[in-house]
């Protein structure tokens, strides 16, 4: 396992699901008073979830993602907002604030990116096993499909403090399991994220209060594994 607190090339499925940007309307101005600044101005909006609040029950309660999505996530993508405004953030895209940023603008700006990444990685009724070149290459590298859990599980409840654990696909085409602390995220890295477990205490604390393993455990009934499948095409 590696540590790292990048990148993955933005592809249609995952933007569809909400990275999208929100334009107000532009502010007409004479050409020779034209000012960038003030002829536009963007917005980061809150992703929708790909299902109903309720419908990763009983594996992550409705009261969880009132409050982890609802709450959480929507904060996070307040404060990009309020912390962009005027600087040369302002109208860039998301991933682009998370590889160009620094301190409050990239913990926020990271954490509304891994969040949606988290959301959609899991499905109602998922879990079971990846098929095809993904389920070949996670034998590759860990020998089987259940040793890989083992060792996902392991890098999960292993992180110390809040963090994200992570299935990454590295630029020679092997996979890895990476634990990053915080907002880190590996679209800082050369490493393509496929899969992702959250770990901060928001994520689990309502259902299973400090049980750690036992929210992983139930993790694993719900990861959508067409989509890491497709991250990993």
């Amino acid at each position: 396992m590696i540590a790292i607190p990048h990148a993955f090339s933005g592809y249609s499925d995952y933007l569809a699901c909400g990275l999208r940007r929100f334009c107000k309307s532009p502010t007409i101005v004479a050409p020779n008073l034209y000012n960038p600044q003030k002829a536009r101005t963007m917005e980061h909006t809150l992703p929708p979830l790909p299902y109903a609040q309720d419908a990763l029950a009983p594996h992550i309660s409705k009261e969880t993602l009132e409050f982890h999505y609802g709450k959480h996530h929507q904060t996070y993508v307040t404060n990009l907002n309020n912390l962009i405004k005027g600087t040369e953030f302002e109208n860039l895209s998301l991933e682009d604030i998370v590889k160009k940023s620094s301190g409050g603008v990239f913990n926020n700006a990271a954490q509304v990116w891994n969040h949606t990444f988290y959301w959609n990685g899991l499905k109602p009724q998922g879990g079971g096993a990846p098929t095809g070149a993904l389920a070949d290459a996670i034998n590759a590298k860990w020998g089987s499909f259940d040793k890989f859990k083992e060792e996902f599980t392991k890098t999960a409840i292993g992180t110390f403090g809040s963090g994200w654990a992570w299935l990454v696909k590295k630029a020679d085409g092997s996979l890895d399991l990476v634990s990053t602390s915080n907002a880190a995220t590996p679209l800082t890295t050369d490493a393509k994220p496929l899969l992702t477990c959250d770990v901060w205490e928001h994520a689990y604390y309502i259902d299973y209060r400090n049980a750690r393993p036992k929210y992983v455990e139930a993790f694993w009934n719900l990861v959508n594994w067409d989509f890491v499948a497709k991250n990993f095409a």
